[in-house]
C-alpha cells in the first residue's frame, strides 16, 4: 500500500496582485502523473485547499477537476481531505456526501461527535486497508468555551487543552476500531494514519510565506506528544516548509508544493510517499 501526503495548495493565491493558475494547473497535472507513476493506493490532503474561504470559481474547477480525474484516470482507490485555516467549512463539505461515492472523503470542520472523523478505508473486497484519523483545523469554538473574567493565559491554556482532548478521543476510537476490525478480518496489523492542520512546537517558517498565525500566543507549542505512539504517520498541514516535528520520522509536514512568497523562493519542494510492507 502506497500513501502520497500533500497539504497547502492554497488554490487561487495571487503573488503582488499577480494569478498564479497556470503555476496550479501544472502542479495538478504533474500530481496526477506521480500517482499513476508510483501506483498510490490513498491520497492524504491535509488542509488549506484554497487559500481563502471565497475561492473563485476557476479555483474550485481545479479542485473539483483534480478529484474527478484522481477518480477515472488513476487506480487511486481513496482520497482523504481535511480543512485547514485557509478553507470554508461549508464550501468544503458542500460536496462531501456526492464526493464520497467516488471513494473521496472530505471533513472540512471539527464534527459534533470526534468518532466521524475516523475514517475506515476498505479495499474493493471490503477488507479494511488502513484508518483515517482525519482531524481538520480546530478553530477556537470548537475546542474552547468562553467564560467572563478570563485571561489571554487561560484562553490559551484552554485552547491547548482542547485541542489535545480532542485528538485524544478521535485516537483512541481509532485505536479500539483498529483492534475490533483486526479481530474481526482476522488481520495481523491495521495501518493507523494521522492528520491535522495545525502548528506543531518548533516549526520552522520562511519570512513572507504566507503562514497565518492559527491561535492566539503560545498555542505554537503544542508538542508532538498529542500524537500517540501507535499512530503508523502522521500526515499534518498549514507550515510550508517541508519537515519532520520533533525529530520523528513519521511525523510530518509535507509542505506547500510551490512557493507562496519570494521567502520560499528557494526550498525544495516535495510531496512525500509512505510505502507499507505487510502493513508496516
Amino acid at each position: 500500500m502506497k500513501i502520497l501526503h500533500t497539504s497547502d495548495w492554497h488554490l487561487g493565491r495571487m503573488l503582488y496582485g499577480k494569478k498564479r493558475y497556470p503555476e496550479f494547473e501544472a502542479f495538478l497535472n504533474w500530481l496526477i502523473d506521480i500517482i499513476k507513476l508510483q501506483k498510490i493506493d490513498i491520497l492524504l490532503i491535509a488542509g488549506d485547499v484554497f487559500d481563502t474561504t471565497t475561492p473563485s470559481n476557476y479555483a474550485q474547477e481545479l479542485y473539483f477537476r483534480f478529484l474527478s480525474d484522481v477518480s477515472k484516470n488513476t487506480d487511486c482507490q481513496h482520497v482523504v481531505v481535511i480543512g485547514g485555516n485557509h478553507d470554508s467549512p461549508s464550501l468544503l463539505e458542500a460536496s462531501k456526501s456526492v464526493l464520497k461515492a467516488l471513494n473521496i472523503y472530505v471533513v472540512g470542520a471539527a464534527c459534533d461527535n470526534p468518532q466521524d472523523e475516523v475514517i475506515t478505508l476498505t479495499k474493493d473486497n471490503g477488507i479494511p486497508q488502513a484508518i483515517i484519523c482525519a482531524v481538520p483545523y480546530l478553530r477556537d469554538r470548537d475546542i474552547r468555551k468562553v467564560e467572563a473574567s478570563e485571561t489571554l493565559d487561560d484562553k490559551n491554556k484552554k485552547l491547548i487543552s482542547g485541542i489535545k482532548q480532542h485528538y485524544h478521543e478521535v485516537c483512541q476510537y481509532a485505536k479500539e476500531k483498529q483492534i475490533e476490525l483486526c479481530k474481526t478480518h482476522k488481520l495481523e496489523y491495521l495501518p493507523m494514519i494521522g492528520m491535522g492542520h495545525l502548528f506543531a512546537a518548533g516549526g520552522k517558517t520562511e519570512v513572507d510565506d504566507g503562514v497565518r498565525e492559527l491561535y492566539v500566543g503560545s498555542l505554537a507549542h503544542v508538542d508532538a506528544s498529542i500524537f500517540p505512539d501507535y499512530l503508523d504517520y502522521v500526515a499534518l498541514g498549514h507550515l510550508h516548509v517541508p519537515q519532520m516535528v520533533a525529530k520523528k520520522e513519521h511525523i510530518r509536514y509535507s509542505g506547500s508544493p510551490i512557493a507562496m512568497g519570494f521567502g520560499e523562493a528557494k526550498q525544495q519542494k516535495q510531496v512525500l510517499m509512505i510505502d507499507f510492507k505487510d502493513g508496516k
